[in-house]
């Protein structure tokens, strides 16, 4: 089985461009892991960046590590792709973890490299086990028992301090390389000491850490593009947002370390994708479109907002074979829509969906929430009517096109204005969807929706404390029917962290974290009265 494994790791790695291979020799070993597919964390710019910034230092090497094949069981235990070594090899390990879900894979890593699960069972004798990533930075309690430490902020502002103190202290007590760790900023080394609070840290200048793709292979979703990151963080401030609260202040990188990172892609990829959250709010926009334009580059942009929305955009996507455009209403109603701070109204979306359509793209894909704070059976009927003059629009069109809608349930994120909100019940959810449904199918939409159930884990698991670790530890096989074994195990309650309301006076689990936002921001959103 081993030896199928690392013959199936040196036949991704042939088909790689970009990989770094770098000698162990009196070098700092971190292992670099994404808890999930290869396929999936391949996608993600963040480990691109970070497998490049880790390497850049002389005195690290950093491979790679994901967590089992796409519709296959998971391998084990999992080895590192550069040198297909073992976890347990490693000096470090560290996780980056992107959504809530993957808490299962992080706990099946671990156990199934034969490690301690729980880091106070843990010594030097083992690896160093550190984590970030969005859900960490939001709210690292429940995967916080198992992790040495954790990382409050952007990888960029933390690694260059962390590196010198765990090349120098990896060989020594733990305990003293621990309380080295935790004097550096926006380092958290469980268990929280009273009153101390750990800030967020994010870097002021982006064009000081380029992130581009640095591995390019065809074994994964994006595999045609070569992706750039021109602006991070998003000023809209939608109050269920994680990436806004998480990741501001909003920053550009300058539009010649674009261009100069756009030469180097275009040696490996017709096409460009421009990654951030707003990527349309650069203040140099249209110029670094045509300047790309100039260079013979094919487009695609990772999100677009409604409002504004850019024709040239569109025109150069659509000329670069973009077959589908995604945008976001989040909410049938204008009501709902000034409740989550969406900015948007509807003539907007419709005018949105006259520029999609006037550039011949034939299918759009329009994101939607249900169960959204204060939500009632009419908002769903807004929802259905705009859909349908949206098709209307689309229907006038030479050959028609087709609309899909991706439905995700509300789940309230730590570090949101709407992080004290419930979740709506599963019973409401599936009733709401079901009247999306009846209305909609019979008209040609498809609709595509995120599991109501899973998504109540995911609202569990955001919301989450330290009890949870023991729910995620005792699973032993990952499915809803395990996961309400463990809660009721536990003696946990998934009312009170998915469907409860929090009163503003009660401590949230997170509560040691210090966000940069200013006091009392949070509650004033909340109790906005279009909220």
């Amino acid at each position: 089985m081993t030896r199928g494994r690392v013959t199936d790791a040196r036949q991704r790695l042939s088909r790689e461009t970009g990989t770094i291979i770098k000698d162990w020799g009196g070098r700092l070993p971190v292992a670099l892991i994404y808890p999930n597919s290869y396929y999936i964390g391949m996608s993600n710019l963040g480990i691109h960046a970070i497998y490049r910034l880790l390497n850049s230092d002389p005195n690290t090497v950093c491979e790679r590590a994901f967590w089992g094949k796409e519709n296959e069981a998971p391998p084990l235990p999992p080895l590192s792709l550069e040198s297909q070594r073992p976890l347990a090899d490693f000096a470090v390990l560290a996780f980056s973890v992107t959504y809530e879900l993957d808490y299962f894979n992080v706990v099946q890593i671990l156990k199934a490299s034969g490690l301690p699960l729980y880091a106070a069972d843990r010594d030097e004798r083992h690896p160093l086990v550190i984590a970030g990533g969005p859900c960490i930075i939001a709210n690292p309690m429940p995967l916080s028992p198992f992790f040495d430490c954790l990382c409050i902020g952007e990888a960029e502002a933390i690694l260059p301090a962390m590196l010198p103190v765990l090349t120098e202290g990896i060989g020594g007590k733990r305990g003293e390389l621990l309380k080295a760790l935790a004097s550096l900023p926006g380092v958290f080394v469980p268990p929280a000491d009273a009153g101390i609070l750990v800030a967020r840290q994010w870097t002021a200048n982006l064009d000081d850490f380029p992130a581009h793709s640095v591995v390019l292979t065809p074994d994964t979703e994006l595999g045609d593009l070569y992706l750039i990151e021109v602006e991070r963080g998003c000023h809209w401030g939608c109050r269920f947002c994680l990436v806004s609260n998480a990741f501001r202040p909003m920053r550009f990188r300058s539009l010649d370390k674009l261009i100069e990172q756009a030469e180097a892609g275009l040696q490996y990829r017709k096409r460009l994708g421009l990654v951030g959250p707003s990527v349309a709010d650069y203040p140099r926009f249209e110029e670094l479109l045509a300047r790309l334009q100039q260079m013979g580059a094919e487009l695609s942009i990772s999100s677009l907002r409604i409002k504004p929305l850019p024709s040239l955009a569109l025109r150069e996507m659509a000329k670069g074979g973009a077959r589908t455009i995604a945008l976001a209403p989040e909410a049938g109603s204008q009501r709902l829509r000034q409740v989550i701070r969406k900015g948007i109204t509807e003539d907007d979306i419709l005018e949105a969906v006259r520029k999609v359509a006037e550039q011949g793209i034939k299918q759009l894909k329009l994101y939607f929430m249900i169960g959204l704070p204060s939500e009632t059976d009419a908002d769903i009927k807004a929802m259905v009517d705009l859909t349908l003059r949206c098709k209307a629009i689309f229907d006038r069109q030479p050959g028609g096109g087709r609309i899909t809608l991706s439905i995700a349930p509300f789940v309230p994120k730590a570090g949101t204005p709407f992080q004290r909100l419930p979740m709506e019940t599963l019973s409401a959810l599936n009733r709401r969807l079901s009247l999306l449904k009846n209305n909609l199918l019979p008209q040609g939409i498809k609709l595509k929706c995120e599991s109501l159930a899973w998504s109540e884990v995911q609202g569990v698991l955001a919301r989450g404390d330290t009890k949870l670790a023991e729910v995620l530890a005792s699973i032993e096989e990952v499915s809803l029917p395990g996961w309400r074994r463990a809660m009721k195990k536990c003696h946990l309650d998934t009312d009170y962290y998915a469907h409860q309301r929090w009163d503003t006076a009660e401590k949230l689990p997170w509560s040691m974290l210090d966000s940069g936002t200013e006091a009392g921001y949070l509650e004033l959103e909340l109790n906005s009265p279009s909220a």
